[in-house]
This record gives structure tokens, C-alpha cells and sequence, in this order.
């Protein structure tokens, strides 16, 4: 393995263990350098190879977290595109996420209303990358006008991610129902925004 991916591999590493500290109890403010390093299996001293400060770990935290669902979410379009529901299949893929990915999720929500302005920005820096997505998304499959499928979009992202902040304290089985009531508020969006069209 050459240098430079040695390197890459420590940094990976290092925003794994971060994130493996975040939980129910403990934000991003509330973990210390060392007890990052100790998780990551290097040197405290190791730590600023990689990041200046736990701050800039936090915002790449919040880049990776963002990218994660992103991700995913691309995902479920293409299994959309081989005939699955549009609805149905993207809020089932973004509840799977937030039960695996607890602490990425809780993250995001966090820092979305924490103390930090740069952390805050980075957060809804991320959900506009997320709008902006969707929105092309359903510009292209519903031919609605540019503004109605950015406005479509944004309601629907800010009412999945208020789901996806109840569902992560929630058992599984309280969570399908959420789902549930949560694909039917999507489906009233997108039939407000078809009829608003079509005026």
C-alpha cells in the first residue's frame, strides 16, 4: 500500500471512529481529541496529519454524512427506474438509512440547530444539495414548471427529515407506520403541485 493511501485509509479511520462515538447522549461538542484517537487506534499527535482541529473533522463529518444519503437516495432512483414506486420506494430507502445509520442521521439533525454557525451552514448546505437533486429529479419526471418542482421538492424534504428525527428514537415497528403516513403526506404534496400546474 503506497503512502498516500496509508493515508487515506488513517483519515477514513478517523471520521469512523468519530462517528462511532456520536450517540443518543454525546453530540459532536461533547467528543475530545483524544478519546477520537484512542477510537481510531492512532497517536493523538497522528490526528493533525489529517485535520487541523476537531472542527474541521465536524465539518467533514457533516460533507460525509450529506454524501452518505445523497448517495442513497441515487440509489433508490435507479431502483425506481426498474419500476418501483417513486414514493414508496425513496421514503423506505431514507428510513432504512436513518435505522442504520442512527448516528450519521442524529448528526445532521444536530448540528442543523446546534451552536456552531459553520457547522450549521455546512448542514443546510447539504439539504440544499439534497432540494436541488430531488427538484431536478421531479422537473424531469413530472415536467412541472422549475419553481413548483423546487417548492414540490422542499416540502418534501423538510417533512421527511422531521420524520426521519422521530423515527430514530423509535422501534421498528412504530417506524413502518410513520413510513406509512409519511408516503401518504408525500403523495398530497405531489398532487397539490400537479393540480397548482395544471391551473
Amino acid at each position: 500500500m503506497s503512502r498516500k493511501e496509508q493515508k487515506l485509509r488513517t483519515r477514513h479511520t478517523i471520521i469512523d471512529a468519530a462517528f462511532s462515538l456520536l450517540c443518543d447522549e454525546r453530540s459532536l461538542s461533547s467528543i475530545s481529541l483524544r478519546e477520537v484517537a484512542r477510537e481510531a487506534g492512532i497517536a493523538p499527535t497522528s490526528f493533525y496529519r489529517h485535520f487541523k482541529d476537531l472542527d474541521d473533522l465536524g465539518l467533514t463529518l457533516v460533507d460525509e454524512a450529506g454524501l452518505a444519503l445523497r448517495q442513497l437516495m441515487r440509489q433508490a432512483r435507479l431502483r425506481i427506474a426498474s419500476g418501483g414506486d417513486v414514493i414508496r420506494v425513496s421514503v423506505e430507502t431514507f428510513m432504512e438509512f436513518v435505522a442504520a445509520n442512527s448516528n450519521v442521521f442524529r448528526l445532521l439533525l444536530r448540528e442543523r440547530s446546534g451552536t456552531s454557525t459553520a457547522f450549521r451552514e455546512a448542514v443546510s448546505r447539504e439539504i440544499q444539495h439534497f432540494i436541488a437533486e430531488l427538484s431536478d429529479y421531479v422537473g424531469r419526471h413530472t415536467r412541472l414548471p422549475v419553481e413548483l418542482a423546487n417548492l414540490q421538492a422542499e416540502a418534501m424534504v423538510r417533512i421527511v427529515f422531521s420524520a426521519g428525527a422521530e423515527a430514530i428514537e423509535m422501534p421498528a415497528e412504530y417506524q413502518k407506520q410513520l413510513a406509512e403516513r409519511l408516503i401518504i403526506q408525500l403523495r398530497f404534496i405531489a398532487i397539490g403541485a400537479a393540480a397548482k400546474s395544471s391551473r
